[in-house]
């Protein structure tokens, strides 16, 4: 009877393993059900029994588990669990308010289950929340699941997961730990705070300690947070002597673009070259050209380096030069008389384009024109001391892409004081020819330049590779190989005049070959 008046008072309907419990005793007649409590060896609890109370309930337990003898355990196998609360076992709403349970009432109820170990006190304890289902409450099923933890000294254990945060992570944020400790844990990537390190030597020591550690991350965690509790005197003086962490900072504050700050460090610590090109370094956030040059003009009178010095002005007078050449071009594009800019319309504008882009830029449109002007390339080349080999290949790259083959004939002839001419490159023919057939010169132009190279394999190699067939079949015929050049017949077409041309060399009898 306890455990069906336990059942009554939850205050939810009976499930069906409970009515099919009480239809079978209800197809019992009734001699049966008084020789079955009359003979029955539990006895029901009364508030007159002398006994130990504690016993009796006990043995109320023991009666209400017995309920399970009247039960089939195939008849419910289809009913669904659920938990006192009525929640389906296992749900969202079932886990938080199991653990909210657990967590509260019953720590609450065993606690003062220790200082009162009685029935009385028992009733004003807080009903704690089951974590049984009625299904194999009745099925008999999970023996041990069955007592009534919540009336004996043994803690009641919670089968909900735990939805919270490990209690042992919340020690991050309370625990005083040590500067060691601390860089420890940062260096694992846990979350601990810095704030409790107000004093300055607790600051440094935790800054030698992140160095000693040799975990670039962590040095520069811990420099922000020196940087944003410090003042900046202070940060500098202390940072000056400990080289590690300064080159750490200055690092930092380069890739942040905090440009004022790394100034007042480079001043503080008096290096007047650093400084220099720092303060250079803002003409990139300039983006109006005008203003740009004038800044460039203040940058060259800082104290940078001698070889520093050159670029400097060397920026500002190039810069100066595209903005002359800028205006210009963009008139004479916009008026469309020039042909040049017909033909091939700027694609780009020159502003703050780098040396060489503008050397191209200017062999390209203005090749022709005067060294006193500011767009002709050999001006461009005295101004800025363009070596021969850059000059040779920017000006080559120009205009074989216009395909002005004329003007790269130009480039490599040279008279010498007797008036005869000679090819002279100073970039290599084979470079010369790599450049031609990437800009799609034709095979009589190729064969030219592939003949001026001197070396004999590279020769042969160029030439087999951009199908130079007179070339190949001259040099094997100076060469007396009669192998290689039977070898190369096979390779030019059938019919061709440079199979004719093989037969010939290979029927002559002027030749003699080497094999």
């Amino acid at each position: 009877t306890t455990g069906l008046i336990l059942f009554f008072q939850s205050g939810r309907p009976l499930g069906a393993g409970v009515r099919l419990g009480l239809g079978l005793r209800m197809n019992r007649t009734k001699g049966d059900e008084e020789e079955y409590w009359n003979s029955s060896k539990f006895k029901a609890f009364t508030f007159d029994d002398e006994d130990d109370e504690l016993s009796q309930l006990k043995e109320s337990k023991r009666a209400v588990n017995s309920l399970r003898d009247f039960v089939d355990d195939d008849d419910d196998d289809d009913l669904e669990r659920v938990s006192w609360s009525g929640e389906p076992v296992g749900s969202i709403s079932w886990s938080i308010r199991e653990t909210a349970g657990n967590s509260g009432s019953t720590h609450e109820g065993r606690e003062q289950l220790k200082s009162r170990n009685s029935f009385s006190s028992y009733a004003q304890l807080p009903k704690p929340t089951s974590t049984y289902s009625l299904s194999s409450f009745f099925r008999g099923k999970e023996r041990s699941a069955y007592s009534f933890s919540a009336l004996s000294d043994t803690p009641a254990k919670s089968y909900a997961p735990e939805l919270g945060r490990p209690k042992g992570e919340y020690r991050d944020y309370s625990n005083d730990w040590s500067p060691s400790d601390t860089v420890r844990r940062l260096r694992k990537g846990k979350v601990c705070s810095l704030e409790r390190f107000r004093s300055l030597q607790d600051k440094l020591q935790l800054l030698e300690e992140a160095v000693s550690m040799h975990d670039g991350n962590v040095i520069t965690a811990v420099l922000i947070f020196l940087k944003r509790t410090l003042s900046k005197e202070i940060l500098f003086r202390e940072l000056e002597v400990r080289q590690v962490a300064l080159r750490h900072l200055i690092h930092f504050l380069k890739e942040i673009g905090d440009q004022k700050l790394l100034l007042d460090l480079f001043r503080f610590l008096d290096r007047t070259e650093e400084l220099a090109l720092s303060h250079y370094r803002e003409h990139l956030n300039i983006q109006d050209p005008d203003k740009r040059k004038e800044f460039l003009k203040t940058c060259v009178g800082l104290p940078f380096s001698a070889e520093d010095s050159a670029h400097i002005q060397d920026h500002y007078t190039l810069l100066e030069r595209q903005i002359i050449i800028e205006a210009n071009d963009r008139h004479l594009e916009s008026a469309g008389q020039t042909e040049i800019f017909r033909k091939h319309p700027r694609k780009a504008s020159i502003l703050n384009m780098p040396l060489v882009t503008t050397l191209f830029y200017s062999c390209f449109y203005h090749y022709t024109e005067a060294e006193g002007t500011f767009s002709s390339p050999v001006n461009l080349k005295k101004t800025f001391k363009i070596p021969d080999k850059q000059y040779v290949l920017t000006a080559l790259a120009a205009r074989a892409k216009l395909r002005a083959w004329n003007d790269v004939d130009a480039l490599f002839t040279t008279k010498n004081w007797l008036g005869y001419t000679k090819k002279r490159a100073p970039i290599g023919f084979h470079r010369v020819v790599e450049i031609l057939h990437k800009n799609n010169a034709p095979v009589q132009i190729l064969q030219e330049y592939v003949n001026l190279v001197e070396d004999v394999d590279t020769k042969l190699n160029l030439a087999t590779k951009f199908k130079c067939h007179d070339v190949v079949i001259d040099t094997y015929r100076d060469l007396k190989d009669r192998q290689q050049l039977l070898a190369y017949r096979s390779k030019v077409d059938k019919g061709s005049a440079e199979e004719e041309k093989i037969d010939a060399l290979l029927s002559s009898s002027q030749i003699r070959w080497k094999n």
